[in-house]
């Protein structure tokens, strides 16, 4: 790239269309949207001055000149960061305690060096300079503005802020004085001027609390709402012309959002349109925070013989940092391209093509780019390196030690685009590793059809297999057969207790990963309303495997309701390096089996109730139909459970209300994913919310009743029937063949008492040529991925690690 500057006649021709960015635009200055090289690279990230795009001058790749050549936009900025040398401190002054929470600003820690470049002046970049005063207004807001990655960790937890009762029913009674200027610029009980938030209901403006990044204040705000009941604030200086603002109500005492902040805020005297963004909010600097908090959380990285663990480099040993909650994900992609399959997917020139094709605006809004990129960024080796010295110190007291581990790649773009329009996966919480693979799975597949790509030549279906259910009527003996596609089969844990630790910590007695899987596969009696007999009846269920995947995924159910919480139970299974499943596998209909039509319905008949209990609340005065739903609510637990319902619901609007008869035909329809998904979200899993509505007729108030009443019960897993298949058909996924054995590649474990905490990191089984010093040649060896921190794991990936584990992934030999 040419470092002498000069004029270009190309800026000069655009700079009438350039304007600073939007508060809604990403501005992707920390790095490219191609691959992770970024500003603190030799080169730098060059911004593109049109749409905010990020490029990289790196040899062999120049994504920053493809976007020139893709979107016609001829000029950038050249961003380069370096980090700052330590003010020099007195080496006998001790370092001062803080009290207040500080994140130190990126101004604070680095130097930022800046340039202009034009590629239609050079397809290599010439360097240029512009006196342009629109120009400069931009250069000025890109470098002001919330980079990408910042962004969109703030909007994360900007997701979890709804509105409440008080911004929704806010009523103003405006105090504003003629003579004093619109906006207030000093507190009314004091001389503060910075941190204050103005009364939506009154219009005075008062200082609020010392509070994150070291701001100032004296609780005012908070007095005037104890004074006035006057609850809801909003802080001066972070009102944009779109009609955000940073909110705060003192009664909910949290952050919350005013659907209508315009029209109040024009009641007061402030035009929106008017104002500019100035200061941080809350979320902005507790996001800082919490990111800089959780990244510095350590986690043992010794072996089981209590040794630290040897930190590994080289292709197919990069980390992924934390972004704050974020372990989920990163586990998962560790694993998926671990795999040669995704590795040729994602790698091969056929797929890079599509960098030059993709018909999306930016590289950041395509799920296949940031594919790419991540592949690029975990399987290359080329940013797997330690991570670069801290400063030096110029105090006794700080004695930083040199770094022993990479400093890793960061996801942002991947996790923004991945967690997009979902409830769960956009914010910043912590989330389930196996409904994030099932989430990235779902996305794949709609990326490769929305591409119109071969679906059954994509690596997402290496994992795809079926299942087959059996349901034998023990009245009439027929039996009907159906096949389920999953990606993953879902495992009971069962275990005796052995006792209790000093600390009070459970003990368990586990079983063999084969126990499980038998478990899996064992008959089980249920109550069925049989189309034949025409009444309800016993079946034996029984669930096998029809074929068998390339990939086998085990997912371990060691996530239970305890009080109404999930909590996670620390039970050990024993887990071997090979796996057999010859004995699993179902043998479809035999000769001299009845066919039994599951799709036909039996003559339509009453609630199945208890006929005693019944009797005995109709004896108490209780109309039929009331008795009849109590003990349906109640999952049939006695009279003494129903009459309590009873008492709690008699002003139902619906109580008296017949009770619909419900066929098995719309029993085996089963529940409504929006059905499910409703229950899920007050904390249960899909399996039990499926399993509680088809206890409960599909009746959602009594699935939550029978919830309540059954804690423990694991639920049942979805069924998404396929066609049926005979032999040699292609339309069932995975294979018939045997043997079926399978080899332990990888597995995701989790430390932390609750699927809301913890944390995850995944071990795979790695080619040893690829370790950096390893001795020896044509041996596998276990690495573990720890966030950033890849480190050889020791014989079996650690034997506790192992056998506490939450996926196991099999390769089929």
């Amino acid at each position: 790239m040419a470092t002498s500057t000069h004029s270009c006649e190309h800026i000069e021709k655009i700079a009438q269309y350039l304007r600073p960015p939007k508060l809604s635009e990403q501005v992707h200055r920390e790095e490219c949207t191609l691959c992770f090289d970024g500003q603190d690279d030799p080169e730098g990230v060059l911004v593109c001055l049109q749409c905010f795009n990020g490029g990289c001058f790196g040899e062999g790749r120049r994504h920053a000149y493809l976007h020139h050549e893709k979107a016609k936009h001829p000029v950038g900025l050249v961003v380069k960061r370096t980090r700052k040398e330590p003010k020099k401190r007195d080496s006998l002054e001790p370092p001062q305690k803080k009290l207040a929470i500080s994140a130190p600003s990126d101004e604070e820690l680095y130097s930022y060096a800046t340039h202009l470049v034009c590629f239609a002046c050079s397809p290599v970049g010439q360097a240029i300079s512009s006196d342009n005063a629109q120009v400069n207004d931009t250069v000025t807001s890109i470098m002001r503005a919330m980079s990408s990655a910042q962004q969109s960790e703030v909007k994360a937890w900007e997701e979890e802020i709804l509105a409440c009762e008080h911004t929704l029913t806010l009523e103003q009674t405006p105090f504003i004085n003629p003579e004093d200027p619109p906006v207030p610029t000093q507190c009314t009980e004091c001389s503060l001027t910075g941190n204050l938030w103005l009364c939506l209901v009154c219009g005075l403006a008062h200082c609020g609390r010392k509070q994150f990044g070291g701001l100032d204040g004296n609780g005012h705000a908070l007095k005037h709402k104890q004074e006035t009941e006057h609850a809801v604030a909003v802080k001066l200086g972070t009102i944009t012309p779109e009609g955000t603002a940073d909110l705060y109500c003192y009664a909910c005492d949290d952050a919350k959002i005013d659907p209508e902040l315009a029209t109040h805020l024009g009641n007061l005297g402030l035009d929106v349109g008017g104002q500019s963004k100035t200061e941080k909010t809350m979320t902005e600097l507790l996001t800082l925070w919490n990111i800089d908090h959780n990244l510095k959380f350590d986690f043992s990285m010794t072996g089981d013989d209590g040794k630290e663990l040897q930190p590994v480099f080289g292709e197919g040993l990069t980390g992924l940092r934390n972004l704050g909650n974020s372990c989920y994900m990163a586990s998962v992609l560790q694993t998926l391209f671990a795999l040669p399959s995704y590795r040729e997917r994602y790698l091969s020139e056929a797929a890079r093509s599509h960098q030059q094709t993709c018909d999306k605006p930016l590289p950041a809004e395509c799920l296949e780019c940031q594919m790419l990129k991540l592949a690029d960024g975990l399987v290359t080796g080329r940013y797997s390196r330690l991570a670069p010295a801290p400063p030096p110190s110029h105090s006794q007291y700080d004695t930083p030690e040199p770094p022993k581990f990479q400093e890793g790649i960061r996801p942002v773009q991947f996790k923004t685009l991945i967690g997009k329009g979902h409830e769960e996966f956009s914010t910043m919480r912590q989330q389930d590793s196996e409904e994030f693979l099932q989430h990235l799975l779902d996305k794949l597949r709609g990326e490769a059809k929305r591409q119109g790509r071969d679906i059954s030549r994509e690596p997402t279906e290496i994992m795809r297999f079926a299942m087959e259910q059996r349901l034998q009527c023990l009245g009439c003996g027929k039996v009907g057969y159906k096949e389920e596609a999953v990606d993953l089969a879902s495992l009971p844990v069962e275990a005796v207790e052995k006792g209790v630790t000093d600390e009070g910590k459970k003990l368990w007695e586990g079983q063999s990963l084969e126990g499980c899987l038998k478990a899996l596969c064992e008959k089980e009696t249920i109550e069925y309303a049989c189309a034949t007999c025409d009444k309800k009846t016993a079946a034996e269920k029984s669930t096998m495997f029809k074929t068998f995947p390339d990939l086998l995924i085990l997912h371990m159910r060691k996530f239970q309701l305890v009080n109404w919480v999930p909590t996670k139970l620390e039970i050990p299974v024993q887990v071997g390096d090979w796996l057999t499943l010859d004995d699993l596998q179902g043998k479809g209909r035999q000769a001299g089996e009845g066919e039994l039509d599951l799709d036909v319905a039996p003559a339509s008949t009453g609630p199945d109730v208890d006929a005693g209990a019944v009797a005995q609340l109709e004896a108490m005065g209780f109309p039929t139909v009331r008795c009849q739903k109590a003990l349906l609510a109640t999952g049939n637990s006695g009279a003494d459970m129903a009459m309590s319902w009873l008492f709690e619901h008699m002003e139902d609007a619906d109580i008296d209300d017949p009770i619909p008869a419900v066929s098995s035909a719309a029993a085996s329809a089963g529940p409504s994913d929006d059905q499910i998904s409703m229950i899920a979200d007050m904390g249960f899993t899909a399996n039990q919310a499926r399993k509680a509505l088809r206890e409960s007729d599909g009746n959602p108030d009594r699935a939550i009743e029978w919830l309540f009443s059954n804690p423990d019960d694991p639920g049942e897993d979805a069924a998404a029937p396929i066609a049926s298949s005979g032999p040699g058909s292609t339309s069932t996924p995975g294979s018939d063949a045997l043997p079926a054995t399978y080899r332990l590649k990888a597995f995701i474990s989790h430390k932390g008492p609750s699927v809301h905490s913890g944390h995850y990191v995944a071990t795979i089984r790695q080619p040893q040529a690829g370790l950096a010093s390893a001795s020896g040649e044509g041996e596998d060896e276990w690495v573990l991925y720890n966030d950033e921190k890849v480190v050889r794991a020791g014989a079996g990936g650690g034997e506790e690690m192992r056998s506490l584990a939450y996926l196991y992934v099999y390769e089929r030999v």
